[in-house]
């Protein structure tokens, strides 16, 4: 009888222990190996440039709808599979949804659902929105794929709470925002912010503001960041430019994870981005975020990002200008920083890229895991890596080589809102077929009215295949990753819910003393 309540007892423990590991209780949607996502990064990067290279060889012979294609595609995998496809993607802008790279990959946004047209520029009544507005179409509970009927600005009374499962999608339009609070993606998981400008964000708080159709709520005094991500998993942020707020242009914190911010241009600010609560604050250690193809760029000065904790893979950015450093931490991060160009500034103080934050003496951060690989250091730029050597998993990801340097201007030449003035210097990246008034699209279902304006034709008219998977160079297949990425990335299915998960090793602790009463 006692060997049997032993048997029981090792079955139970053993059971808790696994089903421990399996939810993975730090933070939703935390990726168990993060080096692996920055091997399959750097794999979308060379195939993506791999296929623009056949692609460009084979144009010269070939039709003009294989020419159009060629000229489509940049090498940069996000860009390259929504808009280089045999289809306009006006007429198929959920398509973006699979485009995304690192660890915000799978982030679904309002795939699935229906389209809201914003018909409403204004923002008038916060805690009881108007519908029409982008107000009252993000605080819905169902996903919702945002578009935009005209060019708009949007001054914003408070800070602007988003709900799970939406995408803000601003292509066809010239949509700005700015004002107080701007936008908070705050206790929710998969949204998309694609092309806008967002800009002047001022603090705001003690004002009752709608989180959803039925619950509204006296805010707290916010920071006055341009996007304030908290506790929140899933967000992605794509082509939008940023500059002048008042706190941070994008922090996230409180345990927010599987992030991914790219294609942006980012200018005239101070603090630019933050990552991570507080040194001590333990959930952030499960934080995962990927900065890639962005331009950092004329008037900042620091925090590019500054991170506490976590694992940050920082890729094929362009760093053109900084006042005190570029990327900076505290609290013992992980940065991987592969094929970036790092331009530092004519201050002689300033050459270095990297800051360990608050941190007195190099034995306190000597084995903080800091690494370079391709980057390309101009103006005496020097980055000061540190850590006890790279993982056997980081060694087989430093085999397919980043694409650095010499690909950086490509890679990032469209960073920022597409086919308009990217920042308050006027300067702009390519354009593409349906940028300008009107073309909003769709059918306005959810509570705006019917867009006006004419689709565009869009880009490209050969090539669909998604830049992300297939063959790539230096014998490195990512042709099918679905096995290993599905237990963290699933599939287009809401996430369990974490009551479930709490429920079920509350019962085996039960089970397990009982058990042990018996004994």
């Amino acid at each position: 009888m006692l060997l049997q309540h032993i048997s029981n007892t090792i079955f139970l423990l053993c059971l808790f222990f696994t089903l421990l590991e399996a939810t993975n209780l730090t933070l939703p949607h935390q990726h168990p190996s993060p080096d692996s996502v920055a091997l399959h990064v750097l794999s979308s990067i060379n195939a993506s440039l791999s296929r623009r290279q056949l692609s460009s060889s084979s144009s010269s012979s070939s039709s003009s709808s294989s020419s159009s294609s060629s000229s489509c595609r940049t090498g940069n995998p996000i860009d390259d599979c929504w808009r280089c496809t045999s289809t306009s993607w006006s007429t198929n802008r959920q398509r973006l949804a699979d485009c995304s790279i690192g660890f915000g990959r799978g982030t679904l946004g309002g795939k699935n659902g229906k389209t809201y047209t914003v018909t409403d520029s204004s923002d008038n009544n916060p805690s009881n929105p108007t519908p029409g507005t982008l107000r009252h179409a993000v605080i819905q509970e169902e996903p919702l794929w945002i578009i935009f009927s005209s060019n708009m600005l949007i001054r914003l009374k408070q800070e602007l709470i988003i709900n799970s499962y939406k995408t803000l999608d601003g292509r066809g339009s010239a949509v700005h925002v700015t004002g107080n609070g701007c936008l908070t993606i705050q206790y929710v998981q998969h949204v998309i912010i694609h092309n806008l400008h967002i800009y002047d964000c001022k603090p705001s708080g003690g004002a009752v503001v709608a989180a959803t159709p039925t619950k509204s709520g006296r805010r707290g005094r916010s920071d006055g960041d341009g996007i304030s991500i908290f506790g929140s998993q899933k967000i992605w942020i794509d082509h939008c430019s940023m500059s002048h707020c008042t706190d941070g242009l994008i922090d996230a914190v409180m345990g927010s994870t599987g992030i991914t911010i790219s294609n942006n241009y980012f200018t005239h600010h101070d603090e630019v981005m933050l990552l991570g609560h507080d040194d001590s604050y333990g959930p952030d250690t499960g934080m995962q975020v990927t900065i890639a193809f962005n331009h950092f760029g004329q008037g900042l000065v620091q925090r590019m990002p500054r991170c506490r904790r976590g694992y940050i893979h920082v890729v094929n950015n362009d760093f053109t200008e900084w006042k005190m450093y570029a990327i900076g931490g505290s609290g013992n991060p992980t940065i991987n920083s592969q094929g970036n160009r790092y331009i530092a500034p004519s201050d002689p103080s300033a050459k270095e890229v990297t800051k360990r934050v608050d941190s007195k003496d190099d034995g306190e951060w000597s084995n903080w895991n800091w690494r370079t690989e391709g980057d390309l250091m101009e103006n005496g730029a020097f980055f000061v890596a540190s850590g006890g050597g790279v993982s056997a998993l980081f060694s087989k990801a430093s085999s397919v080589e980043p694409k650095a340097s010499a690909l950086v201007d490509q890679l990032t030449r469209n960073a920022g809102v597409f086919g308009g003035p990217r920042d308050d210097q006027g300067q702009s990246g390519d354009s593409y077929s349906g940028y300008g008034g009107g073309g909003g699209g769709g059918g306005g279902e959810g509570g705006g009215a019917e867009g006006s304006g004419a689709e565009g034709s869009g880009g490209g008219s050969d090539g669909g295949t998604s830049a992300i998977g297939g063959t790539t160079t230096r014998g490195s297949s990512t042709s099918d990753d679905s096995n290993f990425f599905g237990m963290i990335f699933g599939s287009n299915a809401p996430q369990r819910p974490r009551f479930t998960q709490l429920f079920s090793l509350i019962i085996i602790c039960v089970l397990s003393l009982s058990t042990l009463l018996l004994l």
